[in-house]
């Protein structure tokens, strides 16, 4: 093996995880040399997930907006048998400058790109095969599994991409569809589910959750369901599908447990994701999975082979391309014997939905499981006059405080512009700030981020009323 097939990091798969990986091994002097399968830099995230469904989302709630600001003066009204791409217009253009400029980061670094598929040989060697079929082997100090997912296929139900369709060929239809069905709770079936509902499509969520996004505090994912409805969409949860089919004719047929019969034009499976293991060897080399299938790690992202790490969706939940940049970053860290400086806990939860959610930190529920008495603070979107010139009064910033009302200890937005808002509040949690911050310092105004002054003032009330009573109790 000659000294240019050797490298102290070897990184297969190109996506967020395997970007950030990269980076960090970079910017400590270390080579590093990336493995993609794919022709094109970014992975699924790039491609497939991420930016063309938020790019079909920004394209509707910018039409939507409009409408809502100008109805007295013009009205859009989309075209029957509206091909999906014509609201994707500006989405090649969008993929082509991130892959650009990734790509040139990456290089300018000094990270080295290769073609190919992956292969363990050892815990420390890989074979890559390239697409003509000829084979190399490369050797890495470290190893780092960052192959992603793919849409998950349920037993029984024949996804053909047609009127069938998962996350990743969702955005392949060629028209609109008048109704869709959507199996499934989680961050993909809600973002999905609501877009197209605030695209006039009739949708129907199908979920075995008491209500989709389960794990988000239920004040958010309750606002969020209230939403979806006021657009028209439907709800069914604790309830699972017994049958699911296209009738041969004109309608994809759904049976429940439940009792429900449903028809759609056409229907979504976002019922989770699976890893990308396939011809990877791992098991031949020893790396545990979990009873799921992912890459089993430790709180370092670090496999039971001590020099092979994974990270972003092959290790499972939470999947995030937020989370999947941390974990990359985390893995090369530990590798390289450096101390962290932020905690899981401080990387935000983002979720693209019509409106938009986002969370750092505890749920008002897990702090007073954690702390017992805690004060919350709130701020309606209504209250803010930035929210009212936009026209995007829908939305609420919560705050979860200790019981002085001082230390954050989690934030959660519902709303335009909450995947956004959450960095403040995820800074003042990292560097310690306390609410006494928000409450004594000036905001631009008008700016939706006033949101979090009146939260702490609520807050601040809350704690006064209560010392007034406890102190009128004593006397």
């Amino acid at each position: 093996m000659s000294a240019n097939d050797s490298y102290d990091f070897v990184i297969i798969g190109s996506g967020p995880a395997g970007q950030q990986a990269a980076i960090e091994a970079r910017k400590a002097g270390k080579s590093c040399l990336i493995v993609e399968k794919d022709r094109r830099l970014g992975g699924a995230c790039v491609h497939k997930g991420t930016i063309p469904s938020k790019t079909l989302r920004e394209t509707t709630v910018v039409m939507n907006r409009f409408q809502e600001r100008n109805a007295a003066v013009c009205k859009i009204e989309l075209a029957d048998n509206i091909r999906i791409q014509s609201l994707l217009a500006s989405l090649d253009r969008v993929i082509a400058g991130h892959v650009e400029y990734m790509s040139a980061r990456l290089e300018r670094l000094g990270v080295e790109f290769t073609r190919g598929k992956a292969a363990f040989v050892s815990s420390h060697e890989l074979e890559i095969r390239d697409p003509r079929g000829a084979k190399r082997t490369v050797r890495g100090e470290f190893i780092v599994v960052a192959t992603g997912s793919k849409p998950r296929r349920p037993p029984g139900m024949e996804i053909d991409h047609e009127r069938i369709y998962d996350s990743d060929s969702i955005l392949s239809m060629t028209y609109l569809p008048e109704s869709l069905i959507v199996l499934g709770g989680g961050v993909i079936a809600s973002e999905y589910a609501s877009i197209f509902s605030a695209l006039g499509v009739q949708v129907t969520m199908v979920d075995r959750a008491p209500r989709p996004l389960f794990f988000l505090d239920p004040d958010l994912t309750d606002a969020f369901l209230d939403a979806f409805q006021r657009t028209g969409g439907t709800y069914i949860g604790e309830d699972t599908t017994t049958l699911v089919e296209w009738n041969g004719f004109d309608a994809v047929v759904v049976e429940t447990e439940g009792g429900h019969s449903l028809a759609a034009e056409k229907l979504l499976v976002a019922l989770g994701r699976v890893p990308n293991l396939e011809g990877l060897n791992a098991e031949a080399v020893g790396i545990q999975l979990t009873s799921r299938g992912h890459v089993q790690v430790d709180a370092h992202c670090q496999t039971n082979q001590a020099r092979v790490y994974a990270c972003g969706d092959v290790i499972g939940p939470p999947a995030l391309a937020s989370s999947s940049m941390e974990q990359g970053r985390r893995a090369v860290l530990h590798a390289l014997g450096r101390e962290l400086s932020i905690t899981p806990e401080m990387i935000p939860v983002g979720i693209y939905s019509v409106p938009e959610l986002s969370s750092v930190g505890l749920s008002e529920t897990a702090a007073r499981e954690q702390y017992g008495d805690v004060l919350v603070g709130r701020a309606d979107f209504g209250e803010l006059a930035r929210a009212q010139i936009a026209g995007h009064t829908e939305g609420l910033l919560k705050v979860v405080a200790d019981a002085e009302g001082e230390r954050i200890l989690g934030i959660s937005i519902l709303g335009e512009g909450a995947t956004e808002l959450i960095h403040v509040g995820q800074i003042a949690m990292i560097t310690g700030a306390s609410m006494q911050t928000f409450r004594e310092n000036i905001f631009n105004f008008p700016t939706l981020t006033e949101a979090y002054r009146i939260a702490a003032m609520d807050i601040e009330l809350q704690r006064r009323e209560r010392d007034a009573a406890s102190g009128a109790k004593a006397a």
